[in-house]
């Protein structure tokens, strides 16, 4: 098929590969191009906004930062639904706004196409091996359809409702991610004070109860001083605000979210925006006066 792909970072460019590895042909744009190079050398074909990946792409995909970017790609003066082209299905993965999903949804069926909210979870290692979780929103028709793409980049696929839907789901694998980080990095910081081998814990409580991705992903980086970003401390905070917006739009209290966000501003304040998530323990070694 002739697939649009709009959003090259840490993984989109991962995502786009194994469309392009499964034979489909890539039409590709970045805010930046030089992020784009790599498929572009894999033989992706550049386009100069999304209304040009648009016209060529039977199905445009998205992954981008902010809900704000999103809105700009799909409903911009130079957005994917601002032309009448190829495409007849547009495929969100960006972690954003139910509602916003749900306009793009509504705004892309009056023009005839049809539109999937499709966020996803595994990070830049799941990106990588195609094992990402995705969850969906929109139209079964549409998902039918496009579960065979999904299947080039994830293992766990599941329609979850209307538009709206697969943003929901994420929000509730976001509030989770939260208080996973928090135990992770308040226990290894307890591993270290009373002297214990913080890798040989991760081996051992990993394996048990306490077993989970970001335990035995995320908790080895820490070990190794390894900040670098799977995912961005900025973004997780915009998604962890997301989540406490429609909590409180349901008039759901949720306290543990509520600090965790509050360390991860504390983080971002301390100049850590573009590591990874996993830098949340320099948040709570400031807090016990460690550098």
């Amino acid at each position: 098929m002739k697939l649009g792909w709009i959003g090259t970072g840490v993984m989109g460019t991962s995502m786009a590969g194994h469309l392009q590895a499964a034979g489909h042909e890539v039409y590709v744009f970045n805010r930046t191009r030089q992020k784009a190079e790599r498929l572009l050398a894999q033989g992706a074909v550049w386009c100069a906004t999304p209304a040009k990946v648009a016209q060529n792409a039977e199905v445009v995909f998205t992954i981008v930062g902010f809900p704000a970017d999103v809105e700009e790609v799909y409903l911009g003066a130079q957005g994917i639904l601002s032309v009448k082209g190829a495409c007849r299905i547009v495929v969100d993965m960006t972690t954003s706004e139910p509602g916003l999903a749900r306009k793009i949804a509504q705004a892309a069926a009056e023009k005839g196409i049809a539109s999937l909210d499709a966020p996803v979870s595994g990070g830049d290692v799941g990106a990588k091996n195609g094992t990402l979780a995705i969850m969906v929103g929109g139209e079964k028709s549409a998902f039918d359809e496009v579960r065979p793409l999904f299947q080039c980049m994830g293992k766990n696929i599941a329609l979850m409702g209307e538009a709206g839907s697969g943003q929901h789901t994420k929000m509730c694998n976001q509030i989770l991610i939260a208080g996973n980080m928090i135990g992770v990095c308040e226990s290894l910081l307890y591993a270290e004070k009373v002297g214990l081998d913080q890798q040989a814990v991760i081996d051992i409580i990993g394996q048990g109860a306490a077993s989970s991705w970001s335990i035995n992903n995320l908790g080895p980086r820490v070990v190794k001083g390894n900040y670098d970003p799977g995912f961005f401390v900025e973004h997780f905070i915009k998604d962890m605000g997301i989540a406490l917006k429609e909590a409180a739009a349901v008039k759901l209290s949720l306290p543990g979210l509520a600090l965790v966000h509050q360390l991860y501003i504390a983080l971002q304040a301390q100049g850590h925006g573009r590591s990874g998530t996993q830098a949340l323990m320099l948040a709570l070694k400031t807090l016990n006066g460690e550098k």
